[in-house]
């Protein structure tokens, strides 16, 4: 069964989401992200996507405090992202709480420096950011795009030992239009041995059903959460029926 990871973005502490990775389009939904954490974790959600936005723009972690006070006060496993950009920034995630990274932006301006994170701590530790735009990869919270094809620039990592991928459709991120199933249909066929978590797009139940059925392991919820597309007792529901 699919596992329902919530995402919670951070904005200066606050809990937002953007469109389409816009940052002009921001609109807050808490300023308490530890407080729907809670929520998350009431509902039975053991997972959480957590998205530091500023350290994404300004190119080195900066909301570890955030990361810190849902670790210590909470069982959720996070995977934490943006701005990880250096050995220091993955040791401020890695002590704040997180017991995964995503990396998008440094596998494809440092290749050899994310290749040796895969290295040293692993496929369980080092999740694979590829996210997407027009089949191609953007990145630093999507504000650049690159020539990079998104099924070469997988594979090329599976074979340093890449297995879990999070790939989002940009033109899918916060519009409640429905995720890439097309992309995700390619990514599970071209990319073998990957543990595929799908992001972006998703609107309502009926997504995450589909993706389920498509055997996809894992899928990235955010707006649909904040702006009640999907109710949480849903999710407790769907977690119990697992």
């Amino acid at each position: 069964m699919i596992t329902i990871i919530p995402a919670i973005d951070i904005i200066e502490g606050k809990c937002v989401r953007l469109n389409q990775g816009d940052y002009a389009q921001k609109k807050v939904y808490n300023e308490n992200p530890l407080e729907v954490a809670k929520i998350f974790q009431d509902a039975g959600i053991e997972r959480l996507h957590l998205v530091d936005l500023d350290g994404a723009k300004s190119h080195h972690v900066v909301n570890h405090k955030v990361l810190e006070r849902i670790a210590g006060h909470t069982n959720l496993v996070i995977d934490f992202g943006g701005g990880i950009k250096s050995d220091e920034d993955l040791h401020i995630a890695f002590e704040s709480g997180a017991e995964m990274v995503t990396g998008g932006s440094i596998a494809v301006k440092e290749p050899d420096v994310f290749s040796g994170w895969l290295s040293k701590y692993g496929s369980e530790k080092i999740i694979l950011g590829a996210d997407a735009k027009d089949g191609k990869i953007a990145i630093a919270g999507w504000q650049e795009e690159s020539d990079l094809e998104i099924v070469d620039f997988i594979n090329n990592y599976v074979t340093k030992g890449a297995q879990k991928v999070i790939s989002t459709d940009i033109a899918k991120d916060g519009m409640l239009t429905g995720p890439s199933f097309d992309l995700y249909e390619l990514l599970q066929e071209k990319c073998e041995g990957i543990e595929l978590i799908a992001s972006g797009g998703i609107s309502n139940m009926d997504d995450i059903y589909k993706l389920d059925e498509m055997a996809i392991p894992g899928v990235i919820v955010g707006k649909a959460i904040y702006e009640g597309r999907i109710d949480m007792k849903d999710i407790s529901r769907f977690i119990l029926n697992q």
